[in-house]
């Protein structure tokens, strides 16, 4: 039987809904209806009533759904247990977190963790937000950090901090000597040094924009780490969004200029997030989260 099918089965009976049982799985409905109807095929018989109401189990679905019940905890102990034996023997921390929190803020938090001398082993993978999440929803990741405006409802998550975005030229571009502030009807007209699809980065922006009834123009280029966004927008003729995180220096250096944007302000949050379940963070990441809402 195949385990996922089943513990959609029992969702969708606690929660009358294909679609609330889709959510809590963190996959699509259609992904969700595929896989019940495999369900079905395979126990042989209807299991659920589908309306436009939401979905019932049939007298057999109700039946298997309590087995499954039984089958999915005695899967959730097994899980815990070799997720705690592999804890004692590994000891390994595994961290999925967001191209700007990586670069500027995860740093200080593992060199504040391993103060000590003691703790885990860690294992750093920077990505963006979208396949952060994909990381912990796989089980690849124990714990990420992500910056992206939309906060996933199948994870367990906490606010850790706040972020702004910036607009940022280089010092020759004529942004960079005006004397008035850009609109954002020009901002989102103008051909941006850009994030790749996926970035939080791009995201917030982009909805921010959206805000204020504004579309925005292609990207000039798509880049996918924040050091070659700088760079280019330092270089060229296209200006650039970025964390004010990841622009500090350059600001403080004079190679990048800020470019003040009339009524638009993005902020964005920081995000940590991890599979649902259990006691609440999971015990290996306890102390990094400590840690984080310490130091952010």
């Amino acid at each position: 039987m195949d385990l996922a099918g089943l513990r959609l089965l029992t969702a969708v009976v606690r929660s009358g809904s294909i679609s609330a049982a889709a959510r809590e799985a963190g996959v699509t409905q259609q992904a969700a209806s595929l896989r019940l109807a495999a369900l079905e095929r395979e126990v042989g018989a209807p299991l659920l009533v589908r309306s436009s109401r939401g979905a019932r189990p049939t007298e057999t679905g109700a039946l298997v759904a309590e087995w499954a019940a039984e089958v999915v905890e005695a899967a959730d102990r097994f899980d815990a247990s070799v997720a705690s034996l592999r804890g004692a023997t590994e000891e390994t921390l595994r961290i999925a977190a967001s191209m700007t929190i990586a670069e500027h803020l995860a740093p200080r938090w593992l060199t504040a963790l391993g103060a000590d001398g003691h703790g885990p082993r860690i294992e750093l993978t920077a990505a963006n937000s979208e396949a952060v999440l994909a990381a912990v929803r796989d089980g690849a990741a124990t714990i990420g950090f992500i910056e992206t405006p939309e906060v996933p409802t199948d994870l367990a998550t906490s606010v850790f901090a706040s972020d702004e975005l910036v607009v940022v030229v280089g010092r020759g571009h004529p942004w960079a000597r005006r004397s008035r502030s850009v609109s954002a009807e020009e901002l989102a007209r103008t051909p941006l040094v850009s994030r790749e699809v996926g970035s939080g980065t791009r995201l917030a922006f982009e909805r921010a924009l959206a805000e204020q009834g504004h579309s925005p123009a292609r990207p000039a280029f798509e880049l996918s780490s924040t050091s070659a966004i700088r760079a280019t927008a330092a270089a060229g003729e296209h200006p650039a969004v970025l964390s004010i995180l990841a622009v500090r220096e350059q600001l403080a250096a004079g190679t990048l200029v800020k470019v003040p944007i009339r009524q638009l302000r993005i902020t964005r949050p920081l995000t940590a997030v991890w599979r649902r379940g259990g006691s609440g963070v999971p015990t290996s990441a306890r102390a990094l989260l400590d840690v984080v809402r310490s130091v952010s």
